[in-house]
């Protein structure tokens, strides 16, 4: 019985970005049509490398929050468009950096862009897309913007060095683990709810209640993602699982992992992650010992605390059909780990 409410609350929370589409379809039509213009070169190379990966099937989540946090503001007019374009560069440029940081050869199921096209060709289309978002950005003529913009593209390079900085290493504590996720993920979920409060003129308290929405959106997501990483429902679905692991990244459920795994399990981790010494089957071994301990589940218990806080912080909005959607879509993002 409980799997089939599992199954259902799933549904409806995947049903819920559905609904939120829907309410700013007309918007986010002009949108890619803007993403689409903007992303064109005389040099054919950069508008069909960008265009892979815009194009991959992702749900446009972080431009679509802008587009709906304008729009739960009262806002009528287009500047948000542009805005919800220009996050969408941003996001699309650090994608293109991170897989040529990480290695990667597979985004969303397909193979990544600098294993297509090349490392050096990503990493230069991806400087490409982030001067286009800063075009954008001037473009929309207010400082604030692009104060809060600029402010989340350097917060997000801060914590992609940072992750850096501790990869493979075990003694990184929650917190560390929190600040990096904060800058790499969250920080862009923040920014891109706070300037659809700016455009709307709303004042200090609604911007910041829409910016911890986002804040709160973007690290329940993360949680969620580092937790997907490591299930084996993943791998039935013919999903790639184990990059973190491949990579060394201590990510919260594995953290969680070694603090409470006895001196074998710990002496496992040492050797797979400190030192890199991996071989085949440690992946799957890595699996059992998070089911052990239930890290997977605790990480997911993590993410409905910043979902729930998430939902609190559009109490401040009117009861409306774009504030609910907003506070399903938080579920959504939660129950993708069930």
């Amino acid at each position: 019985m409980s799997n089939v409410v599992a199954l259902k609350a799933k549904e409806q929370a995947a049903s819920a970005m559905d609904r939120l589409l829907t309410l700013v379809k007309d918007d986010l039509a002009q949108t890619n049509q803007l993403i689409f213009e903007r992303m064109q070169s005389h040099v054919p190379l950069i508008p069909e490398l960008a265009g892979y990966l815009v194009n991959a099937g992702g749900k446009r989540l972080r431009p679509v929050l802008t587009l709906a946090a304008a729009r739960l503001c009262g806002y009528d007019g287009a500047r948000h468009m542009g805005l919800a374009a220009c996050v969408e560069f941003i996001h699309t440029a650090t994608l293109l950096h991170d897989d040529v940081v990480d290695e990667s050869s597979m985004r969303r199921g397909e193979a990544s862009a600098n294993e297509v096209w090349g490392n050096q060709a990503s990493v230069l289309v991806g400087d490409f897309l982030f001067s286009r978002s800063f075009e954008l950005m001037v473009s929309d003529g207010s400082l604030e913007v692009l104060r809060i913009l600029s402010a989340a593209s350097a917060t997000i390079a801060e914590g992609e060095v940072h992750q850096l900085s501790v990869i493979s290493d075990l003694g990184v504590n929650e917190q560390d683990y929190l600040q990096v996720i904060a800058a790499k993920t969250a920080a862009l979920f923040a920014a891109a709810c706070e300037v659809g409060a700016v455009v709307a003129e709303q004042p200090a308290a609604h911007q910041a209640a829409l910016r911890s929405y986002g804040m709160n959106l973007g690290i329940a997501f993360q949680l969620v993602d580092d937790a997907l990483d490591y299930a084996a429902k993943q791998a039935e679905l013919g999903k790639t699982i184990g990059d973190d692991f491949r990579e060394g990244k201590v990510t919260l459920p594995l953290l969680l992992a070694y603090r409470r795994g006895d001196e074998q399990e710990r002496a496992f981790w040492e050797r797979v992650i400190a030192r890199g010494e991996q071989s085949d089957g440690d992946l799957e071994q890595a699996m059992e010992i998070m089911q052990r301990h239930g890290t997977l589940e605790a990480t997911l218990e993590r993410a409905q605390h910043y979902v729930n806080m998430a939902k609190d912080d559009l109490a401040l909005f009117p009861d409306c059909d774009l504030r609910q959607a907003m506070v399903d879509v938080a579920d959504f993002c939660v129950q993708r780990g069930h």
